[in-house]
């Protein structure tokens, strides 16, 4: 190793968790602090909690609510859409209509130059 660019590792940095939870393990830092460890984690204790970081569960709640509003009002639009009794054609079926529509202007055309 080269000497004078590797910084200093502490063998004894103290943890400090939010829950309070304080053990010691190595880093090149003195004090870290975490917000969840393995006294506080879900997985480790086996309780059913939301580990909130910065109102993440809070926005993804809103974002939800704000899809099932919009979710339920297409729902009523398409239900006001569907009582109409207005005749619905797939794409072929207007083609084809387009189709004849055409052939008879150009049979009216044939016919008035014969004329």
């Amino acid at each position: 190793m080269k000497k004078g660019i590797h910084p200093n590792y502490n063998n004894q940095s103290q943890v400090t968790c939010s829950c309070g939870n304080v053990f010691t393990v190595g880093s090149v830092k003195d004090t870290l602090t975490v917000d969840i460890c393995n006294k506080c984690h879900p997985f480790f204790t086996g309780e059913m909690k939301f580990v909130d970081r910065q109102g993440r569960v809070d926005k993804f709640m809103k974002k939800m609510q704000a899809a099932q509003a919009i979710k339920a009002t297409k729902k009523s639009k398409k239900a006001k859409s569907d009582d109409s009794n207005e005749d619905k054609k797939s794409y072929k079926d207007i083609l084809r209509d387009q189709q004849t529509v055409v052939k008879k202007s150009e049979k009216a055309e044939k016919t008035d130059k014969a004329e």
